[in-house]
């Protein structure tokens, strides 16, 4: 059991790694103006997205373990809270991928002041989570 919830940390901590700095570079990538610049973007941000969702797999592959050694889990109002906040994060790293083809395709059309709003959002995720998990208000 203790392995499962090792690998499912270590699953989380690679896809907000990754959900913390995929819109950073976003950032940057709507101010870049320069022709290398904007390229080296679309490289760093195929190869990061390409992280996040290998974290993703293993928060999702361990989480379904542990919830399968321990089904009592899924009678826990807390447990439900946290897996609505993991739907949230899923179309996250969904509307994430959607933004990185657009810049794929130079098709992007928000400004480096809406991504820093939208580099903000997993922090309320991760505060959610890490509350409901450790706290178990209910």
């Amino acid at each position: 059991m203790l392995w499962l919830k090792a690998f499912h940390i270590i699953g989380v901590v690679t896809w907000f790694a990754g959900m913390f700095y995929l819109p950073r570079l976003f950032v940057y990538h709507a101010e870049a103006t320069d022709a290398p610049s904007i390229e080296r973007f679309k490289i760093m941000e195929r190869r990061l997205f390409a992280m996040m969702s290998a974290g993703a797999g293993l928060t999702f592959v361990f989480g379904i373990a542990t919830l399968l050694m321990v089904p009592a889990f899924l009678q826990a109002g807390w447990m439900h809270a946290k897996l609505t906040l993991v739907v949230g994060l899923i179309v996250y790293n969904h509307w994430c991928g959607r933004l990185m083809k657009d810049f794929r395709h130079d098709r992007n059309r928000r400004s480096a002041r809406w991504y820093r709003i939208f580099n903000e959002v997993p922090i309320l995720f991760l505060v959610g989570i890490v509350i409901l998990v450790v706290v178990k208000p209910f």
